[in-house]
């Protein structure tokens, strides 16, 4: 069978796989602290084929989805006036650590609350603490990297902000989150500074993801009228032969 039945049918099913990143960006467009994905495409295998006047033409296979790329940076920073909602005004994230899996990710997501934790005291008993926390189980650190426990309920904590010499890579998590990967390199305190009373809006831009959207439908269209062509030539050699 022709190539470009293959090449039609590898780009149809890579662009519903670029619909599915921008609608999720378009989705979560008023979630807090969210960072928008961008999907980036590598060429498929390419060969050259001999042309009129023994040229080189090349012909290949399509393109390929090879990752969804996450954009760091800052959103709009919006005023709540909620005494534990933190945001971000630079570089850097929350520390999050969960109690159950020892497991600590980042967000940017600074909606917390105060949340109480069982913990044993100097004495050996069972005491309630007040922590602040994400309000799933996941409590906050501090800016000295510790578990941030709570005095005061209505007065500003000192939430820890924590950076990377590089972010490229990090895995997405549920929740908003991400853990770091080996070439994201040591956690260090971050230059960012928490702004309490507000919240980082998402970066996903409306606009700019309704167009890509628009993008995407056009390149699914144009590939599956490439399968109506290629199937139109093949229909046409066969009538030929007979």
């Amino acid at each position: 069978m022709d190539l470009s039945f293959y090449t039609a049918a590898v780009g149809a099913e890579q662009q519903q796989q670029r619909l599915n990143v921008q609608a999720n960006n378009i989705a979560n467009i008023n979630t807090y602290g969210y960072k928008a994905e961008k999907p980036s495409f590598s060429s498929l295998m390419y060969n050259n084929v001999t042309g009129m006047n023994d040229t080189q033409l090349p012909r290949g296979s399509g393109t390929e989805m090879v990752m969804a790329d996450t954009d760091f940076s800052g959103g709009p920073i919006s005023t709540t006036g909620r005494s534990q909602d933190y945001a971000i005004e630079g570089d850097g994230f929350f520390g999050l650590y969960d109690p159950a899996t020892k497991e600590v990710s980042y967000t940017r997501d600074g909606s917390f609350t105060i949340s109480e934790f069982q913990r044993n005291n100097a004495d050996g008993n069972m005491e309630n603490v007040a922590m602040l926390s994400d309000g799933d189980g996941r409590f906050v650190l501090s800016n000295q990297g510790r578990l941030l426990t709570v005095t005061d309920l209505e007065a500003e904590q000192p939430v820890g902000v924590f950076d990377f010499s590089s972010t490229d890579g990090m895995l997405r998590m549920g929740d908003n989150r991400f853990v770091p990967v080996a070439k994201n390199g040591q956690v260090r305190f971050g230059t960012g500074k928490a702004r309490r009373g507000a919240l980082e809006v998402s970066n996903a831009d409306l606009a700019e993801q309704i167009t890509k959207v628009i993008e995407a439908q056009r390149s699914f269209s144009y590939v599956l009228r490439m399968v109506q062509t290629s199937d139109e030539l093949e229909s046409t050699a066969n009538n030929l032969r007979s």
